[in-house]
């Protein structure tokens, strides 16, 4: 449309939110362009980026002159305003309302708990030179396992997505976390294996496009073990 600007992304694809963002832009073909924030260098806290986003985090979201931040809200938002299928965030309001209660579980839950194993496993080590201390590890691991069973017993259980029969913003979100640190913590638990094989075999490609550094970083310290 005459006038409309590009939609732009602001994303380091070292951040979980960051990655599924990406992901759904290329996943339902939505031209976009992305502006790197590195984290590592703190790109995040410049007085340019601090205007935009007083919060100083990313993924932020520009289109039109509307700023928008959160991972959830900036999904919501896609999905809602692009044409992309109903599945991802649906109009029936108890199928969204399904959609909406995994997301809100989702940040204090699956993504606390695998972002602090990744965070134990593999970031510190990397930054400091030193292994974790192993109690703490194996304390985040086992926080970790009582969630992955939530996503089995409340969220999955038999059928094949998180909140029904079709890929929605909550598979999304879900999908990125689990793989990021050194070992596949899924390997013990064959129902969620199948989940994850399935919702990656719905984002072909963008998946693996979207995790190449963090798949580096794994193997570095998968070396290591």
């Amino acid at each position: 449309m005459a006038g409309e600007k590009a939609l732009k992304v602001y994303l380091d694809l070292m951040s979980q939110p960051c990655r599924a963002v990406l992901i759904f832009l290329k996943t339902n073909k939505i031209p976009h362009t992305v502006e790197t924030v590195a984290l590592r260098k703190a790109q995040h806290k410049t007085p340019e980026f601090t205007k935009m986003n007083p919060m100083q985090k990313v993924p932020v979201m520009q289109h039109n002159g509307f700023v928008l931040t959160e991972s959830d809200a900036i999904l919501k938002y896609l999905a809602t305003n692009f044409n992309v299928p109903e599945h991802w965030y649906p109009r029936h309001p108890e199928r969204r309302a399904k959609v909406d209660e995994y997301t809100a579980w989702h940040h204090m839950n699956t993504r606390l708990d695998a972002s602090r194993v990744f965070i134990y496993e593999v970031l510190m080590p990397r930054m400091t030179g030193q292994p974790t201390e192993p109690a703490k590890l194996e304390k985040a691991l086992k926080e970790l396992e009582k969630t992955l069973e939530k996503l089995e017993s409340m969220f999955l259980r038999r059928q094949a997505f998180l909140c029904g029969d079709d890929i929605t913003l909550a598979d999304l979100l879900a999908i990125c976390e689990p793989l990021g640190a050194g070992r596949d913590v899924l390997k013990d638990r064959p129902r969620l294996q199948c989940w994850r094989s399935r919702v990656q075999s719905a984002l072909k490609c963008s998946f693996d496009e979207a995790h190449n550094v963090l798949y580096r970083l794994r193997d570095k310290a998968t070396a290591k073990l």
